[in-house]
């Protein structure tokens, strides 16, 4: 399972690096639009592009139920990050939504629905959206943000998503100021043994 892993989160990489690296909104959504365009052509039976990592999605992805469609959500989730600060709540739902995607779609992966992990994707993608802002205001709002989902996340947690949402325990340890490495190391054990996130 480690290569569907690797693949669909080198994906979202594909997409950070488009968002990072456009100084124009307007040049940096066009960017966006092509690996939107590539992916959906995936459910037409097109061929990829001499691209790595679309060529790692047809192998590892496609042939275990994931849609093209399904995958160019991110580019959704991505769009609203290309505006400049001050940001709001559109770029606080485009990040929830990253997590929603990649969480959902990692649950299916591990044979559980993806409403299952739904939130804490969302909550593990704001915490780590404020951990890479520059923004204090923007930072400080997707915390706050991350805080109202974190009563929302499901606990216990299934055993056999606790290899994914294990992350998302790192983020409430996080959040909840529990950010120093034993914490952290213990908030990742007891979510492992029990399923439970730091409140």
């Amino acid at each position: 399972m480690r290569p569907a892993f690797a693949t669909l989160w080198n994906l979202d990489l594909a997409l950070a690096e488009v968002v990072s690296t456009s100084s124009e909104p307007a040049l940096g959504a066009i960017r966006l639009a092509w690996w939107r365009e590539r992916l959906e052509e995936f459910d037409q039976g097109a061929a990829p592009p001499a691209e790595p990592r679309l060529s790692a999605i047809r192998r590892q992805l496609l042939g275990r139920g994931i849609t093209g469609h399904e995958l160019s959500r991110l580019e959704d989730a991505w769009l609203p990050l290309l505006n400049p600060f001050p940001w709001g709540s559109e770029q606080a739902e485009g990040l929830e939504l990253r997590g929603q995607v990649l969480f959902g779609l990692g649950a299916r992966l591990l044979g559980e629905a993806a409403e299952s992990a739904a939130e804490a994707g969302a909550l593990w993608s704001l915490v780590d959206g404020a951990d890479h802002c520059s923004d204090p205001a923007a930072r400080d709002m997707l915390r706050k943000r991350a805080a109202a989902v974190l009563p929302l996340v499901r606990q216990p947690m299934p055993g056999r998503l606790r290899v994914l949402t294990v992350l998302a325990a790192l983020a409430a340890a996080d959040l909840v100021r529990e950010g120093s490495g034993l914490k952290r190391l213990s908030a990742a054990a007891r979510h492992r043994l029990w399923g439970s996130f730091p409140r």
